[in-house]
Formats: C-alpha cells, structure tokens, sequence
C-alpha cells in the first residue's frame, strides 16, 4: 500500500516527484481562479503568477479537475499538479474536509506511477489532515492481483507526503495514523470484493478473517456447515445448500477493558449471487461477486476499531453463503425454519441476502447489544430509489437513523434515511409459514428492511444500511472512489463506533 509521512519541510525546498497543490473557483460573486493555502511557495516560484498559468491551460478549479505543468526554478520538485477544490470558500471559512478528501484522491490517482508525491493541500486542523491522507490512500488504490506484471506496468502511487501537519504534535500524529488504519482496511475490504468467486467462498472468506483476528487481537469463531445444522440456522443453511461450498457464520469480537457499551455489526456475505432456482438474467450476474460487500465493511470496520483501540466492544458477525442453482437448492415454495424459530416461505431465491441476515441477526439479539447495525447490497429496489452512489438508512428507532445519516455525511458517504411503512408488512404474509420471503414489489427495499426487522431482538435498536448502489462502482473512478468495490458504509460504522466509545450512540 501506499507509504504515508508527514513532513515540516516547505513546498519548494522538498524532494519529490510531483508537487500536489490546490486551486478553486472564485468565492461567489468573483471572478477567476484562487490558488488554496499550502501553495503560497508553490506562487511565489511562479512569480505569483500560478493561477495565471492554470486558466491559460484551461483549469477552472472544478472538483477533480487535474492540471499539470512544469516546475520553475526555485522548487525541487519538477512537476507541480494542481487539483480543483471546487468553490473556495468565503472569507473566515475552510475548506470542506470532503472536497479535500475527493481532490486529495483525483491527485493520487493521476500519479500512478510515480515514487514520491509531495501534498501542499490546505491545512488548517487535525480533520484536515486525516481528510487528505485518508482520500491520498484510498485513491491511490488499485486490484492488480490477477494482472500480468509487465516492466512498463504502472503500480499506484508509492508514497505521499504530507506537508502542512505538525509530526510531532500527538493530535496529528494519531489523525494519520487513524487515515492509514481506516485506508487500509477499506482497502482490504475492496480486495475481498474485487476478487473473483472462483477464490472467495465462504470458507476462504472465513480463513482470511481468522488470519487478521489473529494479527490484531480480534477472536474470531467460525461455525461450519455442522455447527451450522446443530445450531439450527435455517436461513444461512438454506441459502447454501445448493453451492459445492458450503456456508459459514463468521463472529469477530473486539472487546476494550474500559468499555461501557457494545456495537452488534452483520453483515450479508453472499460471495456469489446466481440468484439460485430464481436465476438472474444474464446482465445481471456478472458483478455478482460484490454480493458479500456488507460482510467486507463489518469485518474492516471490526478490525479498523481495534487497530484504533477503540473504548466500545464491536461484534461482527458474517454471514456467508454462495447461492447457486442445483438439484440439493432451496426452491420456490419452500419453508425454512430460521434460527429465531420463525419459518419462512421462500417466494424467490434471489432475495437470500435477507435470509442470511435473519439469522446473524437473530444470534446477535441474543448477546442483548446497545445496538444492531447491519449492512447489505440488499435491494435493487434502493438502486432505483436513490441511485448508484447513495445508500439507504432504515432503522426501528428515528433518533438512531438520524444519528448515522449525520455520521455518514460527516465521514463523506452519502446516505438517505428511509421509513419502515407498517403498511408493506402485510405483503409478505404466508398462508403456510409464519412470513414470506418477498411482499409488494413497489417499495421492495423497504419491504426487505421490515422482513429483517422480525428477526430483531425485542427491545434492541437497530438499523438497515441498504449499500446496493455504492458497494460496487461499474463507471469510472471519481474522487478517492475506484472502479470495482468501493468499501462503502466502513467509514461511517467506524465513526459509530468512535462516537459510541466517546459516550454518543445517537
């Protein structure tokens, strides 16, 4: 992964590669282009004529917008990229940490192939460090693991520095640190998504949680398909049965001495989709290996909190199945019997992701945490409603919905909050089981959020992050976002924790 250094030294006398400096749109009511702070040495090498240049190439200070033009004398580095911010903001304001995090990312991966990257971003807190680092890190993200590597093959940035900070100051030291923890893992969280089904089931899936469990102090239990049938786990066996690989239950537990509330994380972790029995279309199978990005955010957010040594228990719990169609598959009309007890009519065996989660959710109720959050590419429903990069929040208590949308947006991701319409429960009622697995087909994402609900504990706050249009991104790579898996809702379930640690779980 890319290298990450904070350094004291000036834009024009350190050594690098490319110089990255930003620039942006005139306040509202001014005309032209504004060089940001962090470049003022970066100017007064071009004779205070930077901006100048830019325009005559074209920049406008657009978000994302890339620019790069040769260094004068006076700066060490022989290339400066300047990166568009967007609007500056008006007088006594700052830069917004996201329209950081996006620029931070567009210059990264402009720079592949490039050793040494030098970034003179603005700077004017801890938050806006950890903003460019984290967006510097996550743009520099690529999945080469089954591509040819050619001599004159370009691999990702190898290291950024990051000037403006303070290295010794211990507030800013811990922000960098927290940005390469949390880059990380939502680069490992990508990788699991990004690779191919034919080397991610349930069990290697398993085997890789166990293996960082191991490395940073998470205990991680791995119930097999015996376990599964003992424990009477309806929904994940069901799922599975139809797949030469067999399902797996997954439970990771991070626990702090002086932790005085406990986060419950599941996580959907269907490492292929055929659909089952209910077989998809061709066109809309061939991504179907990100199916398991809910389990991928659970387990980096998991791993993330304890890197960070969070005060707050975090449980995980994955939930992984392939859902394939064969003579041993759930069919159309069958009942399951679900570890909660309840029996379910399967309608269509191409909404499993529900199934799975019924059961990781029922056993987690079972431990009686503070809190339940589980993630899922749930519906195609919630990609109609609220587009590709947008996730839905559902949730059975209004005050915590509100408090992870408010997380979400701080941390960047964009999110919606959704109801939970008591009126769509009636669909899914059965004549032969206790519910059915489908109901009405207009507002499906929040019938599967109500279908989920049922397998809540009584009395437990819970939510629903449907991830179905951000966990996997199939146009091209904007901001600090790549094409492929994304590592969506891993931010903001980290941010949940941190504030549940803090005292505020919403």
């Amino acid at each position: 992964m890319t290298a990450l250094t904070l350094s004291t030294a000036g834009a024009a006398t350190l050594r690098a590669d490319v110089l990255v400096v930003g620039v942006a749109k005139s306040p509202k009511g001014g005309k032209g282009l504004v060089v940001a702070p962090g470049a003022e040495a970066v100017d007064k090498a071009f004779g205070g004529k930077l901006a100048t240049v830019l325009e005559t190439l074209g920049a406008s200070g657009s978000e994302g917008e890339v620019t790069k033009v040769p260094s004068p004398s006076g700066l060490k580095a022989p290339v400066v990229l300047a990166v568009g911010l967007g609007t500056a903001p008006e007088k006594d304001e700052t830069y917004d940490a996201e329209a950081l995090r996006r620029a931070a990312g567009c210059a990264a991966r402009a720079l592949s192939g490039t050793k040494r990257a030098a970034f003179a971003l603005p700077v004017e807190a801890v938050e806006d460090v950890e903003a460019i680092a984290e967006g510097a890190l996550l743009g520099a993200y690529a999945f080469t693991a089954y591509q040819d590597r050619r001599k004159d093959a370009k691999g990702p940035l190898a290291e950024v520095a990051l000037l403006g900070a303070k290295p010794r100051d211990k507030a800013y030291k811990a922000g960098a640190e927290r940005a390469i923890a949390l880059a990380e893992e939502i680069n490992r969280a990508r990788d699991l998504i990004n690779t191919p089904p034919n080397d991610l089931y349930p069990e290697s899936f398993a085997a890789i949680a166990t293996a960082a469990g191991k490395e940073h102090g998470v205990k991680v239990q791995v119930l097999d398909e015996k376990a599964l049938v003992k424990g009477g786990y309806g929904g994940i066996l069901g799922v599975g049965q139809g797949s030469e690989h067999g399902p797996r239950l997954v439970k990771l537990v991070y626990t702090h001495p002086k932790a005085e509330k406990t986060l419950a994380l599941v996580g959907k972790g269907i490492t292929y989709d055929s659909g089952g029995i209910s077989l998809k279309p061709a066109g809309h199978n061939e991504t179907m290996k990100c199916d398991m990005s809910g389990a991928a955010a659970v387990f980096a957010a998991v791993v993330t909190a304890a890197r960070l040594g969070l005060a707050v228990n975090v449980t995980g719990w994955l939930a992984l199945a392939e859902n394939m169609p064969s003579g041993s598959a759930v069919r159309p009309g069958d009942v399951l019997r679900m570890y909660s007890g309840k029996t379910v009519e399967v309608l269509n065996t191409d909404a499993e992701g529900r199934l799975v989660l019924a059961d990781a959710l029922a056993k987690a109720s079972e431990e009686n945490p503070d809190a339940i959050v589980d993630v899922a590419t749930l519906t195609g429903a919630m990609v109609l409603a609220l587009g590709n990069r947008t996730f839905g929040i559902m949730a059975n208590d209004d005050a915590f919905r509100t408090s992870i949308h408010e997380i979400a947006e701080e941390v960047g991701e964009q999110s919606w909050p959704m109801p939970l319409p008591a009126d769509l429960r009636k669909g899914m009622d059965s004549p032969t089981a206790d519910i059915a697995n489908m109901g009405e087909r207009m507002g499906g994402g929040l019938v599967a959020g109500l279908f989920l609900k049922e397998f809540v504990g009584e009395g437990i706050t819970w939510a629903h992050l449907d991830i179905a249009g951000p966990a996997y991104n199939e146009g091209g790579p904007f901001g600090y976002t790549p094409k492929g898996g994304t590592g969506s809702a891993v931010r903001t379930l980290v941010k949940l924790a941190e504030r549940t640690a803090a005292g505020d779980l919403g």
